[in-house]
Order: structure tokens, then sequence, then C-alpha cells
């Protein structure tokens, strides 16, 4: 056996390195992941996995499309270990952003992964609306999302994609590059033979929501208001029976029982002239949802000969969400050439274009314009169609019908009328050129752009509850980020080492601007333009411009294809930094072992064993315009603001120190596939914000200070539990772990916590040495050395702490996923599981459904003598003693005091969860059928995405996050959308 696998054909893979082709094809057969794989990294070199020192995982195109997201990224969740999409599940376009191994630094911006199309770093950020989740009663708008870079890409047009955990795997991005980065390589022309391919995929999908509220129809509208008869009872409108009791968004009323009360009457626009039967409207909260669908198609036209390559595709796809007259189309143009102009000279070009346009996109948030907060309001007697009219008689667009509250927008007048548009203009691309100058050295120049213009609307009509006489608003948004690198590489063996080296350097210059023009008022109602309003409003951006320029090298260097070593070296000139600490130098290294070749160790029944370790040091810098005081545009015309935040001209650079381990097996002839990986990163000198006394003109300074420490364990597995001419089972599993603790806070603090940041004014997410970064603090309930709740003996309600605690942490102890994939003959059955282990959630939604009465576990208590609970619980006495609570108060009040707002502890849940994350059945149509049909190749499949989940968390999703303005906030639900569950059929044909 040893003496066949000798027998080897030595290529060269783009001359970096030798890779050895065996000529046994059986064990190719067998092989799930090969040991001489390519894997695209940093600069988008390729390099054979066997020779990195760090884990390089790679996801093909048919695993994105197996089950359409119009996201790509989401068919990422679950299959790689320590990748986490998160996303605020706030609409159709859902903006994501891609953590790799948790959070390194307490700036929740520079936790992210880089994302990189084709060598060009991607510039992901996200434009907020400028409001933040919770905005009931602020007289203010919200957040929506538009989506970010990510969703512009257009997965049709994914080749592969191939993620770089550890900053050691992307230190030659250097600080864009501290949290990982995923190499995105787009399709180029690959046909056969030098014929032109032709190829169709074209889906439609359905979606309908995944998980509900357990909402309550047993009792309605009220708030325990007893008539003279002492009997509870409910009138809309003071009536014959009583008071009024229907202004209220609590559902404290009587339980429906047949009986006939005066109520809503939707043709009257008021009180009903005769008593209605009491009644519950069972879908009058889900049946305004509707069933979303989604439609794409692509079409690519790809030929190829032995000097050039081709391919260009168009993709249509048009989305129609849950929420009515909600949703986005979207269009793609990809163009691809590589042409070989001569022996010496390559040349190659890559072109994405996207264009993004919607009428309206829904607002998220807890406030009176989104449908999360009429969902939350909406009582069980009220029926959705009264809603319906949108208008009043004779009073269109002037005065809407919200018949229960001035609070609560009709959900109509959501839908249609307050609108939020976007028109996105995006484009990407590049241009290399790729020389020969001698046999061993070759040089690469690269030019890379990224651009988008993006117009957004905002429309308010009258009536709505924060805007009394409307308001329309427009966003201009420009961004221009350059990237221009040149790359020597030079490569050689000297015997039994083979070497390669490059170097090289990167010019970044990044231009963005943001022009918002805000009518207040209107003076005619229904005409959305900036003339029509009553007051105009225009902000001018300031610029934001920021250039980093580097230089950098790389070393490899391997012996008889079996020890290899990666030397790595960066140094960056950052505008952002000022000029005595601009400069700022990082290196790094990697090493891996092939110990099954170096101590002779290959058989049959063990195949293969690769030790990996990797160092690495990578700088980061901050955002521009933070050394010097910068005054910013006035609300008025012609007039500067002076900035909140204190300059800082001694900023120094983000140091970030990676050390990683690991090792790879494969076994019973490479079926099976285990790797294993332990990491630790240390976090120095971070850059944040922090308060600062009001009197000196400033709110928040920006300083360097704090350590933060990262540790985790990954595990993967890929087998084939079965593998034979008929029938194969493969089975890919991850799971991975990260605990990270704060080593250091700034000494300003004193001991005390530094407030990373809050959502709503209750959840606050501080830090404390010792502690860990998605730490929740908040207000909970007071309990006695037993553990029993205390309550005060004179009103019955809970005890109230003057300190806050911590309540969780927003991130699980760990997480895992499972694909599974089976083939008979033609048909081909996938599915994939995942989830995650703890974690916790504050839900404003749970809060505020409870404390109205609106959720199943409030009927508890309700048939007590006149509406009575008495908390379960203590209370203290004169001498600090405990005895038994038994103060009776109303269930509303109980339920309104034991849930509120404050008491984090009592809204917040665990967010333990299992998905069936997707699922497909395929059929590929024998060639006997193609070849009657004049086509290569024919696939029909049913396809679903989050078809069933398992958790304890109350409302739709325990992956709860919140958009607050531009930052997704994990661990707090404030005004969630519901998760849609989707499913769908796919046709692919190429010609």
């Amino acid at each position: 056996m040893r003496k066949e696998r000798q027998k080897v054909l030595i290529l060269s893979l783009l001359g970096l390195v030798s890779v050895n082709a065996m000529a046994q094809q059986k064990a190719k057969r067998d092989t799930i992941k090969s040991i001489d794989e390519v894997v695209v990294t940093a600069l988008g070199i390729k390099r054979q996995d066997r020779s990195l020192g760090y884990v390089a995982e790679t996801i093909k195109s048919d695993e994105i499309l197996k089950t359409q997201n119009n996201n790509w990224s989401q068919a990422l969740e679950g299959k790689v270990a320590g990748l986490k999409i998160q996303t605020a599940g706030a609409g159709p376009l859902g903006s994501s952003i891609i953590k790799l191994r948790g959070d390194i630094s307490m700036n929740p911006d520079q936790n992210n992964a880089l994302i990189v199309v084709d060598g060009v770093p991607l510039n992901n950020n996200t434009t907020g609306t400028g409001f933040s989740a919770y905005g009931a009663g602020a007289k203010a708008d919200l957040p929506i999302d538009y989506g970010n870079g990510i969703n512009t890409i257009n997965p049709d047009d994914i080749e592969s994609i191939t993620v770089l955990k550890g900053s050691t795997a992307s230190a030659l991005y250097g600080s864009r590059g501290a949290g990982g980065a995923i190499m995105i390589t787009t399709k180029s022309g690959k046909s056969k033979k030098g014929k032109v391919q032709i190829s169709l995929n074209s889906y439609s999908s359905y979606d309908t929501v995944l998980k509900w509220p357990d909402y309550q129809y047993e009792y309605g509208q009220g708030t325990l208001q007893k008539d003279t008869q002492g009997n509870f009872f409910y009138s809309y409108g003071a009536s014959a029976d009583g008071i009024n009791t229907g202004s209220t968004s609590s559902a404290y009323g009587p339980k429906f029982a047949g009986q006939y009360y005066f109520q809503y009457d939707p043709d009257l626009e008021g009180q009903s002239a005769e008593r209605k039967l009491w009644q519950p409207y069972k879908d009058n909260i889900k049946g305004f949802w509707e069933t979303g669908t989604t439609f794409s198609n692509n079409i690519s036209v790809e030929a190829s000969n032995e000097n050039t390559s081709f391919r260009s595709s168009l993709t249509y796809l048009k989305n129609e969400w849950m929420m009515p007259n909600t949703g986005f189309d979207r269009f793609n143009a990809a163009f691809s050439v590589d042409h070989k102009l001569n022996q010496k000279l390559k040349m190659g070009i890559k072109l994405n274009y996207s264009k993004t346009k919607s009428d309206n996109l829904p607002a998220t948030g807890y406030s009176n314009q989104s449908i999360s907060y009429f969902m939350i309001f909406q009582n069980p007697n009220v029926d959705l169609s009264w809603y319906r009219p949108i208008w009043k008689k004779g009073k269109e667009q002037v005065d809407q019908i919200h018949p229960f509250s001035s609070f609560i927008d009709n959900p109509y007048l959501i839908a249609y009328e307050m609108l939020n548009g976007v028109d996105k203009n995006f484009l990407t691309g590049n241009v290399n050129l790729n020389y020969k100058i001698t046999k061993n050295l070759d040089v690469m120049v690269r030019s890379g752009m990224e651009l988008n213009n993006e117009l957004r609307t905002q429309k308010r009509p009258w009536s709505s509850a924060n805007y009394l006489q409307g308001m329309y608003r427009e966003q201009h948004i420009r961004l221009m980020d350059l990237n221009n690198d040149v790359l020597f590489t030079y490569r050689n063996s000297f015997g039994e080492f083979d070497f390669s080296a490059s170097a090289g350097g990167n010019i970044r210059y990044t231009e963005y601007t943001m022009n918002d023009y805000i009518a207040e008022g209107l003076l005619k109602p229904g005409v959305y333009t900036l003339p029509n309003g009553i007051s105009t409003i225009s902000k001018f951006a300031r610029p934001n411009d920021k250039q980093v320029n580097s230089a950098y090298a790389l070393a490899t260097l391997s012996y008889k294809n079996k020890i290899f070593l990666d030397l790595t070296a960066r140094n960056d000139w950052s505008s952002t930094l000022p000029k005595e600490n601009r400069s700022y130098f990082y290196p790094s290294a990697a090493t891996s072992f092939i110990l099954s070749d170096i101590f002779n160790l290959s058989s049959d029944l063990f195949n293969y064993w690769k030790l990996r370790a990797s160092w690495s040091k990578v700088g980061n810098d901050t955002d521009p315009y933070q050394l010097i005081k910068y005054y910013n545009n006035s609300d008025f015309v012609g007039s500067v603001e002076s900035p909140s935040l204190y300059p800082n001209p001694n900023l120094r650079p983000n140091m970030i120190t990676n050390i990683e381990g690991g090792m790879d097996f494969t076994i019973l002839k490479n079926r099976i596939n285990y790797t294993i990986t332990a990491y630790q990163n240390n976090s120095k000198d971070q850059i944040i914000r922090i308060p600062t006394l009001w009197e000196t003109g400033y709110s928040t300074k920006v300083i360097n200070a704090g350590e933060v420490r990262n540790r985790g364990l990954e595990m993967t597995l890929n087998a084939y539990a079965v593998k034979n001419k008929k029938f194969s089972w493969s089975i890919n599993a991850n799971w991975s772990m990260n605990r990270n603790k704060i080593l250091s806070l700034p000494e300003e603090f004193n001991g005390e916590p530094y407030t990373m940041g809050s959502v709503g004014g209750v959840v606050y997410f501080n830090a404390f040495v010792g502690g860990s970064l998605g730490d929740m603090y908040g207000y909970g309930l007071m309990y006695s050395p037993d553990g029993q709740v205390i309550y005060n003996a004179t009103d019955g309600l809970t005890a109230k702490p003057t300190q806050m605690k911590k309540i969780g942490n927003a991130y699980p102890k760990w997480r895992a996923g499972i694909q599974n994939e089976f083939r008979y003959k033609g048909i081909t059955v996938s599915f994939s599981f995942d989830g995650q282990y703890k974690g916790m959630a504050y839900s404003q939604s749970h809060h505020k459904m409870t404390e109205q009465g609106k959720l199943q576990h409030t009927l508890f208590g309700r048939e007590n003598p006149g509406g009575m609970i008495v908390g379960e619980g203590v209370v203290q006495n004169a001498d600090g003693s405990f005895s038994p609570n038994t103060k009776p108060i109303l269930l509303s009040a109980y339920y309104a005091d034991y849930y509120r707002r404050a008491n984090v502890e009592t809204n917040t849940f665990d967010t333990s969860f299992i998905k069936l994350r997707d699922a497909r059945i395929a059929y590929t149509f024998s060639k006997n059928v193609t070849d009657q049909l004049k086509i290569t190749e024919l696939t029909l499949a049913v396809f679903g995405r989050n078809l069933w989940m398992w958790t304890k968390f109350p409302l739709f999703d325990p992956e709860a996050a919140t958009l607050n303005d531009n930052q997704i906030t994990p661990g707090v639900e404030m005004g969630q959308l519901p998760t849609a569950r989707t499913v769908g059929i796919q046709l692919n044909v190429k010609f």
C-alpha cells in the first residue's frame, strides 16, 4: 500500500506549493473532504488546506442554494462551528451581521466579521433612521430595516464561501479583519469543452408565521370595573350599564359567557344603538398577517476555452412579505471575464450590480407606528375588520379610525399609509492583472470598488399618533469604498523545501455622506413632498472620509509537503489616529504538521492526522473625526452646533492577540473527518466612549482602556455513515462554546460598572472586571433568606430594590448544528437542525401583554372573588423576621406590578432552542431524460426553512435581537416582528 501511495503526480497549485494528486481513485471516491482541498485565504490567495495553521471552512454554492434564502448569509446558520448570523427579525430585507467566535470588544461595531467579495473587502455598515427601538410616547419615529451590504449579494452568483475564523487567518486584512473574515468567491465561466452553457434557476416560496404568543381569548377589554349591582361589566362609552370601560388597552374585563353589552359599532363609528353579543374575535391579530410570497428567476450564460472564461448572470426577485403591503423587488446583474492576453499576462474583471426597490418596509420596535405595538394593544373583543376602512367617513387622509385609543394607530393605516420606501443602487467589482515577470516571480495589481447610492423615504399621514399633521422625510445616502492593492509573489523549491513569499501594499479610501430632509407637518394631507411641509429641516452631512494605507508580507515554507510554516507582517497607517500613533505593526505565525506523513501512520483505518498552531497580533483603528473638535450641522440652516463627544488627540490602536491550536483527523478511508480547535483572544487598549461630566460641555469622551479575553472550543465532524454505488448518507455536525472575561476597565470608573449600552432604559449591558460581555443588568425581585419573594405589607405589591442586579447573559453556553443528506439514485433528501443551550433575552412585548392581561398565564386568579389575588411570598416584619404575605390586591394591579417594565428579571427568559432550520427533497432526472429534452441537467426540488422549533421562550423567536437605530442588539426583544416559516419549490435547468 505504501508504494502505491508514493505514485503521485506533483502538480503546481498556482505556483504556491506542491500538491500530491493521489493515483488512488478509490480513496477519492470515499473522501468527504480532500486533504489537498484548495481554499481561498486572505487577499484571495489560494492555498492547500493541509498547509494552513488555522481553520478555514468552505461552504459550496450548492449548500447556499438548497433553501433559497433572500439573504445568503442565513444559509450558513448552524453549519459552521463558532459562526452566528445575527438579525433583528425586522422585516423581509433582514440586515445581518456575522460574528465569529463571540465578541472581542466592548465596542459593538468591532465585533463583526469582515465580508470579502473576490478579494475586495465589503463595507457592511448599516445606516439607521436615527431612532431607538423604544419610542412609546416620545413623539418620535422608529428604526426601519433597510438592509445592509450583505443582502445585496446574489446567492445565485456565489461559487463558494470560505470562513476564516481567527484573527491569524485574516491578519493580512488588518484592522477590518480583527473579527475574522468571510471570503466570498463569485462564479466565473467553467463550461466544458469550450461550449456555451446556459443555466436557469427558478423558485417560488411561501411564508407563514412560525410561532405566536399564547394569546388568551377568554376575557375581554376592561379593568375589573363593576356596575351598581357589583357585577363586572363592559360599556363602550358611558351607557345605561355604567361608565366607559372601552378606552383601556387592558383585557381584565368580563369573561365571554354570552352576555350583551353596548359595544363599538363600525357603521356608527361609536357606541352601538343596542347591546351586542360579548364575544371574542380569535383571528383579530393573526388574521392581519398574510401568506408571504417570493418569486425568483435567474439565468446565467458561461463559456470558456484555454485562454478565456466568461460568465454573465441576471436575477429578478420579487418578495411580498407576510405583513400586508410590504416587500421588495431586487434585480441583480453579474459579469465576469478572465482572459490570458499572452503567456505572461492575465486579466480579470468582475462586476456585480444590485438594485433593491421597495414602496414599503415595516418599521420595528415599540412605538405607536409599529405593527408590533398594535399587536400588543389589540383586545380580544375587537374585530379586526372594524379598522379596515382606515379613515373616518368624510375624513379621508385627515382622521383615522382608532376607536379605542388615540395612542394606538390603525393597523391598516400603518400598512398602507405609513410607508417606508427605498431605492438602492449597489455596485461592487474589481479589475485585476497578473503578470509573470520571471519563472519564479509574478505580480498582481487589483483595483476594487464599492458604490452605494440610496434614497429612502418615510411617509407619515395626518392623525397618526406621533405626527398629528403628518411628516415626510428623505434620506440621500452615498458610499464609495475604493481598494487598490499590489502583490508581488516569489516561488521556488530548494531540494525538499518549497518556498513562497508575497509582499505588497494597499490603499483604502472610504467616503460616506448622508443628507437628511424632513418636512414636519403637511400643508395638504396625503401629499408627500418637501415643499408641502409646514416647516422643513435640512441636515447636510459633514464629510465622513477615511483612508488607510497598508504594507504587508507573507512567507510560506514547507518541508516535504509535511511541515509548513507561515509568517505574515502588516503595517497600517490610519487617518483616524493621531500622527504619532497612526502607524501600527502586527505580525502572525502559523504552522502545521502532517503527523500521519511524518510518522508514516497512514493506513486504510487511519488516514490523516494534522496538528496546527498559530499566533497573531492584529491592530484595530476607529471611526473618523474623534481626534479634534468637529461641529455638527444644526437643524437651522447656515448654523452649526457643538458636538457632544469630547475628542481625544492621543488615541492609540486597539491590539488583539490571538493564540489558536487544533488537530484534524480522518479515518476509515477518509469517511470520517474530525476537527477540534481551541483558541484565546486578548483585546487591549479598546477604543470606547464613556460618560463625562456635563459641566465639561460634553456628554461622552473617547478613550483607550479595558481588556477582554475570549476563550473557546470548536469541534466539527464530517462523516459518511453509508456509502455505496446506490445509496449514501452523509452527516456534518459542529459544536462550539465561547467564554469571555473582562480583565480590566477604565480607571475612571473606580470599580463601578461601565455601561456598554442599554435598550429601552431598562436593560443595561454593564461591564464589571471579572464579568462578561453580554451580561444583562436590571431591576428584579427581592427575596427572603429562604428564597421567597418579598411583598410590601401595606399595598401588597412586590418590594422594590434600590440596586440593579445581573439578570443573565445574552449569549448561550454553547451552540450546535447537524446536517444530514441521503442520496439514492437521482433522489436527494437533506435536512439540518441547529440550536443553542441557555442564553437570556428580555421581552418588552411579554411585559406589556402580561400587564394588560393578554397572555394565557394571566388567566391564573381570574375566578377569584372580587378579582383579587394574594402574591405568593412573604412580608418583612418590623423586627426583621418574615411572615406570609396576606394582602389581597386587584389582579390587574398584581400583573402590572410583578411584570412591570422595569422588572427585567420577570420578563427575561431562557433562549435555548432547537430548530429544523432547513429541509429539501430533490430529484435529478437521469441522463436518458435530459438527452431526450436536449438539456444537460434537470433538477426539481421542494424545500423549507424554519419548519419546526422547540423553545420555552414565550414570544415569537428565541433568537431575539433589537434594531436600535443602526445597532443590532442581541438579548432584547423590543417590538419584534414574527419569524417566517417557509416552504417552496425550485427548478434548475442547464443547457
